[in-house]
């Protein structure tokens, strides 16, 4: 059976909640953060759009003024089915399609180059807005942030229970003969 994301991230925080003994003693300081909102809303996403944009432009509009190119070469060719000689309109149509598979082959190399570009950012900026988040935890002394896109994002050592988890398991081990 499959649980899906925030079901599962409900019961870790049950678990976490209800077995830590720190939790019975004292109140949790728990936050949400929607990692969504701050990846459009933050400057430095903005930022890095902008930035982005201006990095891309003369390729674009290069791109744009081959498409034109294109365009009133194809343009010609119509206005001059009738008036213009065989080895004029093949010298024409040889052009557009050399045009045409160059203009294909620039705006493909340029997809990939903005895909790739934005990824590099993106990642950037991902981890550094974790980093943000981590360290808003610390200072604001939560105990867990969580995010819907990312899980949990903090998580301080009050609510940490792995060093009780590897006991009992050593425990489990060293009862069922292990080394």
């Amino acid at each position: 059976m499959m649980v899906n994301r925030p079901v599962w991230q409900a019961l870790l925080l049950g678990v976490l909640i209800l077995g830590s003994s720190v939790a019975w003693g004292q109140g949790i300081k728990l936050g949400v953060v929607n990692f969504g909102r701050l990846l459009e809303e933050a400057p430095q996403s903005q930022a890095s759009q902008r930035a982005l944009q201006e990095e891309f432009a003369p390729r674009q509009r290069e791109i744009r003024a081959r498409e034109e190119e294109l365009q009133k070469l194809e343009e010609r060719l119509q206005q001059g089915e009738g008036f213009m000689g065989d080895q004029e309109r093949m010298d024409l149509e040889r052009n557009a399609r050399d045009l045409q598979r160059d203009l294909n082959r620039n705006k493909t190399e340029f997809n990939e180059d903005v895909n790739l570009r934005r990824n590099e950012e993106l990642g950037k900026l991902q981890r550094m807005l974790i980093g943000e988040v981590q360290a808003f935890g610390r200072a604001q002394s939560y105990d867990i942030l969580m995010s819907e896109a990312v899980g949990v994002v903090y998580a301080s050592t009050s609510v940490d229970i792995t060093d009780q988890i590897l006991e009992a398991l050593k425990s489990r081990f060293s009862a069922q003969g292990g080394g």
